[in-house]
């Protein structure tokens, strides 16, 4: 065994860890290379290498307008999966289940993957027919149902149409009733009532509601999103049910807002000494 490489890789992601760390430290505003060099002691060459690979990881992404660096999908998805005391699904949990429970309907949160999302809990309603399009671990493209169509229309319109592109092939052969003309007119139609309706286009008797769920910063953490038959969808009790979404994805970016000043206070307040 080569123990020369062995060690050269060990220090290569120990120095990888350690970049991702200083990302999520500075997880809200995002960081640029300058600090980043500053705070890791690496030099630019080494530190681009290892952000490009956690970048293709998915670990990292770079803002690109402001070149600053934040946490990539995968890293939420890890944290996530991963969810302890005072996570972010702990915080959906508690909105969902009040979701149900004021609506007696399944309720949902959902993370955009790549082109796709996917579902990473469901709270049942107490109603007696329930709708079971979406299950926990669900991949969609987005898009298809109201969660996903939450996620895409908060996406620019450039971005839209790369992902009905690259999506079109899958679509047509899974979720027929999504044509690139349907998606694009329900995209139109989320903006403009600020949440997304499923008609029945999964499947004919269930339909679902969506709102976005934003980090304090703007950023878009996730969706919730609510299912019931068709008989339970007329046009009032749709736009009750929206507010209700809406006055919980409202509550969680508050919920956020104050976990991530805790984690502030506690890092300003903690000894540099050792």
């Amino acid at each position: 065994m080569d123990m020369t490489r062995e060690v050269t890789g060990a220090q290569s992601v120990d120095r990888a860890l350690g970049l991702l760390a200083i990302v999520r430290r500075n997880a809200e505003a995002g960081i640029g290379l300058t600090e980043l060099l500053a705070e890791s002691g690496l030099n630019k060459p080494t530190a681009r290498r290892l952000l490009l690979a956690l970048m293709r990881a998915e670990l990292v992404e770079q803002d690109t307008k402001s070149r600053r660096y934040h946490l990539g999908e995968e890293a939420f998805l890890m944290g996530a999966l991963a969810a302890t005391r005072h996570s972010l699904l702990e915080f959906t949990g508690e909105s969902l289940r009040r979701i149900s429970d004021k609506s007696e309907d399944s309720s949902f949160f959902s993370v955009r993957r790549q082109n796709h999302s996917v579902c990473l809990q469901r709270e049942e309603g107490r109603f007696p027919i329930r709708t079971h399009v979406l299950q926990a671990g669900a991949h969609h493209p987005l898009g298809i149902g109201a969660g996903s169509m939450a996620l895409l229309s908060d996406l620019a319109d450039e971005e839209i149409e790369h992902i009905v592109a690259e999506n079109e092939v899958a679509i047509a052969a899974r979720f027929p009733n999504y044509t690139p003309q349907v998606i694009h007119e329900q995209v139109e139609a989320t903006r403009t009532r600020g949440w997304s309706l499923n008609p029945g286009l999964v499947l004919p008797n269930s339909w679902a509601i969506g709102v976005v769920v934003r980090y304090p910063d703007g950023r878009t953490a996730g969706a919730l999103s609510l299912s019931a038959i068709d008989s339970r969808m007329g046009p009032e009790r749709q736009k009750t049910l929206a507010a209700l979404l809406q006055g919980e994805a409202s509550r969680l970016t508050s919920k956020l807002e104050r976990l991530f000043a805790r984690n502030r206070d506690g890092r300003a307040g903690k000894s540099t000494e050792t």
